[in-house]
C-alpha cells in the first residue's frame, strides 16, 4: 500500500472567481457554526479535493478555503500517536524523551514562527535553542495532508526515527491550536491562474533568482520540454501543484516512515538480547493495536513491514540448521505477532480485497522454511462451544485424538491468522449480539437451526465455534475501537461457559461414583485456556476489566517508565439486562473458571513455561482489584464449584496425572478467602496441593529414590517445569503453615497434605525452617504446635536423605538440633534416642550429641541439675552407639564427650581397642593416641601406638610416608617412659619400619638422652643409652642392614643424574654405621662389595672413591 502522492496534475480554470473574505469567519462563542463550515467539514474529511473540482464546474473561492481549512487534523490524538508510544492529553505529565513533548514544549515557548498555508501544504520556522555555548538553530518544516490526515512531513533536523520529530509537533500543534491566526492561501495553481502573461514570466523569473543554484537546471530543461511541441510534457493536460492535495485514486492513509521503519526493527532484532530491545519491539505491537483501535491502515501497513523484518532475522536460519529453540524473548515476539494477525485479518470493517491481500501475503509467509512454528499441541479445530459435554472419552479414544494431534499438518505461528480468514461477521444471530444490550427472545422470536440461541433465562448464547475462536472475536473487537460490542459477546460467551459448566456439573453427579472408585480420570480438556496461543481467558480478562477502569485525567505516556507504577482502580459497571451483574464480578468468575480448568499440561519447554507465564499475568490482573463484599461472594461461589467440578476442575476430586497443578491459582484464591471463609480457603488449598504425575510415578508403598527421576520413564511429555511447579506446590504449603499458626487443627492438617504430597527433600526442609521462624517470634511466646510441625518435617527430610547424601545435610542436621532445643529437652532427648533412623553415626556423635549439650544449648533449655545429667546421659549413650557402630569416625568424639563420667570413658577407650583388633586403621589409633597423651594418659597413649606400629609398614624408599611424624611421637614418648616401654617398642619398629634414614633418626634421638627424663615419666637411668647396647643394638643393627638393601636396591636401576644423591645417601650411611664399635670396618667392607658388584658403573664408582677413598 504506497502513500499518497504529495502533488497532483491540476487543470488550469479559467477567468476570475469570486472572493468572499467573510464567508468563513469566526463565529462567536455559543453560537452554532455557519452551515458553510459544517459542510465544508465534511467534505474535507472525505472527499479528495479533486473530487470536488470534478464534481462541481465551479466552486467558489471562500468555499475553497473552508474546505482547505478544514482538511488540516483537528486532534492532536493522532499527532500524538504518531510522535509517541502511547497517547496522552497535553496538559498531563510528559517524558522529556518523547518527541510530542519536545514539540509541545517548542510550541509553548514560542519557536513556532512564519506559519503558511497553502493549499494542502504547510510550512514554517521552528527555532530551537542549542546546548551550552552553541548558536541557537533554526529548522524549516513542510507538511503536506488530505482529508484531516498528515501524507508527508519534511523537516531541516533529518531525524530519523520511526515518529514525527518535535519540529513537525510543534507545527502541526501551532496549526490545530492556533488554527485562525495562520495565513491561509489557495492551492498555488489557483493564484496563478489570476494572473496575466507579464505577470506569469516575472514570477518564474523572480523564482528562478531566488533559487537559481537548486533550480535553474531543471528549469532549463522544462522550458526546453515545453517548447518541443511533440513533447510529453505537452500531451498532458494541466501541470502538478503540490500544494492541490491528493488525487481520487490516491491512498488516503498518514504519513508513516517505511524504510526507518524497517531499519528499526532489523536492528532491534540484532539486538534480541538485550532487554530494552524486547521491549521497544512490544512497543512497536502496542503501536500497531494503537493505530487499528482509530482505525487507521496504517496498523496493518506498519505491521507487515514488521513481519517481513522478523522472517529476514538470520538467526531464524540458523537456529534451524543447528535444530536449535530460539530464545524466550524471540519466542514471545512471535507469539504477540500471531496474535497480532488474528486481530488484523479478522477485522469487522476491512474491505475483501484488503483481507485477501492480507492472507496472501500470510500464507506466502507460512510456507517458508524458516517461519517459526506454533509452540505445544494445540489443536487447530478444536471442540465446539456446546450446552453439554461429555465427561471423557475412553482410553482408545484418547490414545486416537492425540495420534491424530501428534500426525496433524505443520502449523506455525501464522495458522491461526489464516484460520481466521475463513470467519465472518455476518452470522445474523451474532449481529444480533452485537447490536443491543438487550437482545432476547421476545424480540426476534426464535432463530431457525439446530443450536440453542438463548439460555434459560432467556440470555443469548454465542455456540458452534471454539471458545479460544470466540474469544479472538472479542480481541478482536476491542483492538479496532468497537469496546461495546466487544462486551456484548463477551457477555454471550460467558453465559455459554456457565450453562456449560452446570451440565458438566449434573453429568458429573451422574457418574460420581464410578469415577471416585476409579481415582482417576482421562482428561477432559486436552488443551488449556491459559497459555494457549490466542490467550482466550486473557482476552476475555482484559475487556472486562477495561469497562470497569478508574481512568485518571492524565495517563503517561510511558506507563511502565515512571518511578512507581501506579495501581489500577477498578469499580462495578452494571452488565445491561442482567440485574446485580457487574462487568468486573465477570472478569474475575471468567479468570477464576480457566485458571481451575482441569487441562493437560501441553508438550514443550515453552508452550509449559507459557502456562506459567501466563498464570502468573492473569493473577496479577486479579490482584490489582480490591476485593468488596460483591467480588468475595463471586469468589466464594467459584471456590465451591471448583471443588464440586469433578474431572472439570482442577480442584476436583479425582485427576488426570497429566493435569496442570493448581497450586499458583490456590494460593490466590486461599489468601483472598482467608479473611471471610477460613474453612473453604483452606478446604481449596488442601485439595490443591496434589501433584499427581509424582503420586503414580511409584509403586505404593515403595521408596522413592529420587523424586526428579520420576517422569523420565513415562510415555507422557516430559515436564520441563516440574521443578518450578514443586516451588510453587511449597509456597502454597508455607502459606498456609503460617495463616495456620496457633489453629491446631488446620496445623495438622496441613502437614498431612505435606508430608503426603511433596517430595522434595530440599522444599520440605525450607518449609521446616519457615515454619520454625513463624513459630518463634522475637516479641512473642513460640507456637509449640508449629514448632512442633516443623520437627516433623526436619525429620521427614532427615530419613529422606539419609541415604542420599547432599552438602547440605549438615546445615539441615543443626537445624534440626535447634528446632528440637526450641521444643524443649525431651524432643532434643528423643532425636538423641532413635538417631539410627535419622542420622549416620558420624552426624550423630559430631553435630547432634556435641551441639546438644553445648553450654549455650544447656542454657536455652534452663534444665535443673538431674535434667541436666539426664540429657548428659542420653548424649554420651549416643556417642557410645556411634563408636561401636563406626568406631574409626566416632570414637574420638566419644572418648572427647564421655570426659567427665569415668564409666561411659573406659566404655569408649574399650571400644577403641576393640576396634583395634578389628581392623582400625593406625592413622586413627595415632590420632587417639595423641588425645590420650593430650588428656594425661600417657600408658594408654603408649597401648594404641603400639597397637598402630603393628598395623603398620614403611618401605626403604618411603622416608616421607604421612605416619612418619607419628611413628617419630610414638617414640617419643615411649622413650620418656623409661627402658621398659622402650625396649618393648624397638621390636615394633623393626619390624614395621624399614627405611634406612628413619630408623637411623629414632636411633640418634634415642641416643641424645637418658629414657625415662621426659615430663610425663620418671628417673630411671643416669645417662644416655648407647647404640651398642641393648636395647638400641637392635635398631642399630636394623639400620645397618636397611641401609645396605636400600644401596643394592638403588643402583639396581641408578641413571646418572641420581649419582650426587645416592653418594649423599652412603655418606648418611657411614655416619650410622660409625655407631656400631666396628662401624669403620663394616663401612669399608660394604664400599668394597659395591666397587666389585658395580665396576661396570666407573662414573659412579670414581665418585665413590673421591668421597670415602
Amino acid at each position: 500500500m504506497d502513500p499518497p502522492a504529495a502533488k497532483r496534475s491540476r487543470g488550469c480554470p479559467a477567468g476570475p472567481e469570486e472572493r468572499d473574505a467573510g464567508a468563513g469567519a469566526v463565529r462567536g462563542r455559543g453560537r452554532p457554526e455557519a452551515l458553510l463550515d459544517l459542510s465544508a467539514k465534511r467534505v474535507a474529511e472525505s472527499w479528495a479535493f479533486e473530487q470536488v473540482e470534478e464534481r462541481f464546474s465551479r466552486v467558489p473561492e471562500p468555499v475553497q478555503k473552508r474546505i482547505v481549512f478544514w482538511s488540516f487534523p483537528r486532534s492532536e490524538r493522532e499527532i500524538c500517536m504518531y510522535s509517541s508510544l502511547g497517547y496522552q492529553p497535553p496538559e498531563g505529565e510528559h517524558d522529556a524523551r518523547v518527541p510530542f513533548t519536545r514539540g509541545l514544549h517548542l510550541l509553548q515557548s514560542g519557536a513556532v514562527d512564519r506559519v503558511l498555508q497553502v493549499g494542502f501544504h504547510l510550512s514554517g520556522n521552528i527555532r530551537e535553542l542549542g546546548g551550552p555555548g552553541e548558536p541557537e538553530r533554526l529548522y524549516h518544516v513542510s507538511i503536506s495532508f488530505d482529508r484531516c490526515k498528515i501524507t508527508s512531513v519534511s523537516c531541516g533536523c533529518d531525524n530519523r526515527d520511526l515518529f514525527y520529530c518535535a519540529h513537525v509537533v510543534a507545527l502541526s500543534l501551532y496549526r490545530i491550536r492556533h488554527a485562525r491566526q495562520v495565513e491561509l492561501r489557495l492551492p498555488i495553481s489557483e493564484t496563478l491562474s489570476q494572473m496575466n502573461r507579464d505577470q506569469l514570466q516575472k514570477f518564474v523569473q523572480y523564482l528562478i533568482s531566488a533559487h537559481h543554484t537548486e533550480v535553474l537546471p531543471t528549469a532549463q530543461r522544462l522550458a526546453d520540454e515545453i517548447l518541443l511541441l511533440g513533447s510529453e510534457i505537452n500531451l498532458v493536460h494541466g501541470a502538478p501543484d503540490p500544494t492541490a492535495g491528493a488525487g481520487i485514486e490516491d491512498a488516503n492513509c498518514w504519513h508513516l516512515d517505511e524504510e526507518q521503519i524497517q531499519e528499526q526493527v532489523k536492528q532491534l532484532l540484532s539486538n534480541g538480547g538485550y532487554y530494552g530491545a524486547s521491549q521497544q519491539l512490544r512497543s512497536m505491537f502496542c503501536k500497531v493495536r494503537e493505530m487499528l483501535r482509530m482505525r487507521d491502515s496504517n496498523g496493518a501497513r506498519m505491521l507487515i513491514l514488521m513481519t517481513e523484518q522478523f522472517l529476514q532475522d538470520p538467526r531464524l536460519a540458523l537456529w534451524r540448521q543447528q535444530g536449535a529453540g530460539m530464545t524466550d524473548k524471540c519466542r514471545q515476539l512471535w507469539d504477540e505477532l500471531g496474535a497480532l494477525w488474528v486481530c488484523v485479518v479478522l477485522s469487522p470493517h476491512c474491505k475483501p480485497e484488503e483481507r485477501a491481500s492480507w492472507l496472501q501475503l500470510l500464507g506466502k509467509w507460512d510456507k517458508l522454511d524458516v517461519c517459526p512454528l506454533e509452540e505445544g499441541n494445540y489443536s487447530f479445530d478444536g471442540p465446539s462451544l456446546q450446552p453439554t459435554v461429555a465427561i471423557s472419552p475412553g482410553p482408545e479414544e484418547e490414545e486416537e485424538e492425540e495420534e491424530a494431534v501428534a500426525t496433524g499438518s505443520r502449523h506455525t505461528v501464522f495458522g491461526r491468522a489464516l484460520q481466521a480468514g475463513s470467519l465472518h461477521w455476518s452470522d445474523a444471530h451474532l449481529q444480533r449480539i452485537l447490536a443491543s444490550d438487550s437482545y432476547g427472545p421476545s424480540l426476534t422470536g426464535t432463530i431457525s437451526g439446530e443450536k440453542p440461541t438463548f439460555d434459560p433465562q432467556g440470555r443469548p448464547l454465542w455456540l458452534g465455534e471454539p471458545f479460544p475462536t470466540a474469544c479472538a472475536r472479542v480481541d478482536t473487537l476491542r483492538a479496532h475501537g468497537y469496546p461495546r460490542q466487544a462486551l456484548r459477546l463477551a457477555g454471550a460467551i460467558i453465559n455459554t461457559l456457565r450453562l456449560q459448566r452446570r451440565h458438566q456439573l449434573e453429568s458429573y453427579k451422574q457418574q460420581k461414583k464410578e469415577l471416585l472408585q476409579k481415582g482417576n480420570t482421562c482428561i477432559t480438556n486436552t488443551e488449556g485456556w491459559v497459555g494457549h496461543p490466542l490467550d482466550p481467558i486473557g482476552c476475555l480478562c482484559r475487556a472486562l476489566l477495561e469497562a470497569c477502569r478508574l481512568e485518571e485525567e492524565t495517563l503517561a505516556l510511558y506507563p511502565d517508565s515512571g518511578p512507581e507504577k501506579r495501581k489500577a482502580a477498578y469499580q462495578h459497571v452494571p452488565v445491561p439486562g442482567s440485574p446485580g451483574e457487574s462487568y468486573l464480578a465477570l472478569a474475575l468468575e471468567v479468570a477464576l473458571l480457566g485458571l481451575g480448568q482441569q487441562r493437560a499440561l501441553p508438550e514443550g519447554l515453552y508452550a509449559q513455561d507459557k502456562v506459567v507465564r501466563s498464570e502468573e499475568q492473569l493473577l496479577a490482573l486479579l490482584e490489582e482489584v480490591e476485593l468488596d463484599e460483591r467480588l468475595v461472594q463471586v469468589l466464594r461461589k467459584q471456590a465451591g464449584l471448583l471443588l464440586e467440578g469433578g474431572p472439570f476442575s482442577g480442584f476436583g476430586e479425582v485427576l488426570f496425572r497429566e493435569s496442570v497443578p493448581m497450586h499458583t491459582c490456590a494460593r490466590y484464591l486461599f489468601t483472598a478467602l482467608l479473611p471471610h471463609d477460613p474453612d473453604l480457603a483452606y478446604r481449596l488449598a488442601l485439595r490443591a496441593m496434589r501433584l499427581p504425575v509424582l503420586e503414580t510415578a511409584f509403586p505404593a508403598g515403595e521408596p522413592h529414590p529420587n523424586p526428579l527421576d520420576s517422569i523420565m520413564s513415562n510415555r507422557f511429555p516430559r515436564w520441563f517445569i516440574l521443578g518450578h511447579l514443586e516451588t510453587r506446590q511449597c509456597e502454597l504449603a508455607s502459606a498456609m503453615l503460617t495463616a495456620a499458626k496457633g489453629d491446631p487443627k488446620w496445623l495438622h492438617a496441613v502437614l498431612g497434605s505435606i508430608q503426603q504430597n511433596i517430595h522434595s527433600p530440599a522444599l520440605l526442609f525450607k518449609l521446616a525452617q519457615d515454619a520454625c521462624k513463624t513459630a518463634t517470634p522475637a516479641s512473642a511466646p513460640p507456637d509449640t504446635t508449629l514448632l512442633g510441625i516443623a520437627l516433623e518435617l526436619g525429620l521427614q527430610v532427615m530419613r529422606m536423605t539419609l541415604n542420599t547424601m547432599t552438602w547440605r545435610r549438615r546445615e539441615m542436621v543443626r537445624w534440626l538440633v535447634s528446632c528440637a532445643t526450641e521444643i524443649g529437652p525431651q524432643a532434643l532427648m528423643n532425636i538423641m534416642q532413635n538417631w539410627y533412623s535419622l542420622f549416620t553415626p558420624v552426624e550423630a556423635a559430631t553435630i547432634v550429641a556435641v551441639t546438644g549439650t553445648t553450654h549455650a544449648t544447656l542454657s536455652r533449655l534452663q534444665l535443673d541439675a538431674p535434667r541436666r545429667e539426664e540429657l548428659w546421659a542420653c548424649a554420651r549413650t549416643l556417642a557410645l552407639q556411634c563408636a561401636m557402630k563406626d568406631p574409626q569416625n566416632c570414637a574420638l568424639p566419644a572418648l572427647t564427650l564421655c570426659e567427665k563420667n569415668h564409666a561411659a570413658f573406659e566404655a569408649a577407650y574399650q571400644i577403641v581397642l576393640d576396634a583395634a583388633a578389628g581392623g582400625l586403621g593406625h592413622a586413627h589409633l595415632f590420632t587417639v593416641a595423641r588425645y590420650m597423651e593430650h588428656r594425661g594418659l600417657p600408658l594408654r597413649a603408649y597401648k594404641l601406638a603400639t597397637l598402630a606400629l603393628a598395623q603398620l609398614s614403611i618401605a626403604f624408599n618411603q622416608d616421607s610416608h604421612p605416619a612418619v611424624n607419628d611413628v617419630l611421637w610414638a617414640c617419643s614418648l615411649s622413650h620418656s617412659l623409661g627402658r621398659h616401654e622402650l625396649s618393648a617398642i624397638v621390636p615394633l619398629i623393626i619390624r614395621s619400619i624399614h627405611c634406612a634414614p628413619m630408623l637411623s633418626d629414632i636411633l640418634r634421638r634415642w641416643t641424645l638422652s637418658a629414657p625415662g627424663l621426659g615430663p610425663l615419666g620418671a628417673r630411671r637411668a643416669a645417662k644416655p643409652l648407647g647404640a651398642d647396647r641393648a636395647p638400641l643394638c637392635q635398631l642399630l643393627d636394623a639400620a645397618v642392614a636397611a641401609y645396605i638393601a636400600t644401596s643394592h636396591s638403588r643402583l639396581t636401576h641408578i641413571s646418572p643424574r641420581h649419582y650426587g644423591d645416592f653418594i649423599e645417601f652412603l655418606g648418611q650411611a657411614r655416619e650410622t654405621f660409625l655407631l656400631a664399635p666396628d662401624g669403620h670396618l663394616q663401612f669399608a667392607q660394604f664400599l668394597e662389595n659395591l666397587k666389585q658388584t658395580y665396576k661396570g658403573k666407573k662414573k659412579l664408582m670414581l665418585l665413590v672413591r673421591e668421597r670415602f677413598g
